[in-house]
């Protein structure tokens, strides 16, 4: 049997050429990803830079680098893929469709991780602050891309979804420094309310942590059914907010009393009228 070698020459000139473009496009393919590699490096080194001189939530800074290197070695790969003559194109379809059904799945996981990235960034609260949100009341432990816990005073920890924060009112009681005191007194019909108003006044002036301005006031509110009713109104540090309103409902009560202005407890009085005349009454015999 002959070997024939023009044969095997033809093969070896029609092969050569696609070798050497093959070797050409795997060594395109190799420096794109060195370069490509060393300018997400430079990236993420300026991205850090510019995070850690802002003043953005670290657990946000942290997953948005995360974030955007995932994505800068995605489009990397698709370069290199295009580079080795892949058509990338079916590729990306092919993504687009996983992340599809991976977002139809995760629909409420999408909507706490959105929530997660409003409240990291526009901060409706922070650690530490005392809200109220979704029917709990209690201060801020922990806020996480997902989920925010929330410490009631009673020390049940509460998990909050983030969607649902992000998406409904929330009551931040640590936004501002003060707050206002509100008390409700009650004192007995026919009490001189001018004199009662002073001795409330006085009393709230000897609490140092009540503040003068705005200064504390007494308003008459209401005819109660069993009590003329004032509003007391002072300010306070926001932390100091339940001991001034505790001490001080406990000092006007002392204070009034002292002064021997009455504070009444719920009564009713009944009044029995009769026609003019005689009125017979009689016994009844049961049967």
């Amino acid at each position: 049997m002959e070997f024939d070698t023009n044969s095997m020459d033809g093969i070896i000139q029609s092969v050569t050429p696609l070798v050497l473009l093959a070797l050409k496009n795997i060594l395109i393919a190799v420096v794109v990803y060195f370069i490509g590699k060393w300018v997400i490096g430079l990236a993420m080194k300026a991205l850090t830079k510019i995070f850690d001189k802002s003043d953005l939530d670290k657990s946000l800074s942290s997953f948005l680098t995360s974030f955007v290197r995932g994505l800068l070695y995605v489009l990397l790969i698709l370069a290199v893929l295009a580079t080795l003559g892949v058509e990338v194109t079916a590729f990306v379809a092919i993504l687009g469709a996983a992340g599809l059904a991976v977002g139809l799945a995760l629909q409420g996981s999408l909507a706490n991780f959105a929530g997660g990235v409003l409240i990291l960034v526009f901060k409706p609260f922070k650690i530490g602050d005392t809200v109220e949100a979704q029917g709990t009341l209690g201060s801020v432990e922990k806020i996480d891309i997902l989920y925010t816990t929330i410490r009631q005073f009673d020390n049940k920890v509460v998990t909050v979804p983030n969607g649902n924060l992000a998406n409904n009112n929330i009551t931040n009681f640590s936004e501002k420094p003060t707050r206002r005191v509100e008390m409700a007194v009650g004192v007995a019909y026919g009490t001189d309310l001018k004199l009662t108003r002073k001795i409330i006044l006085d009393t709230l002036k000897k609490d140092e942590r009540i503040h003068a301005d705005p200064a504390p006031a007494v308003y008459f509110t209401n005819f109660g059914d069993n009590s003329l009713d004032l509003s007391v109104r002072c300010w306070s540090d926001a932390g100091d907010l339940w001991p001034v309103f505790w001490d001080n409902m406990e000092n006007i009560k002392e204070s009034l009393e002292e002064n021997n202005i009455e504070v009444p407890f719920p009564q009713r009085d009944v009044h029995h009228f009769f026609p003019e005349g005689n009125i017979e009454l009689k016994n009844v015999e049961k049967k």
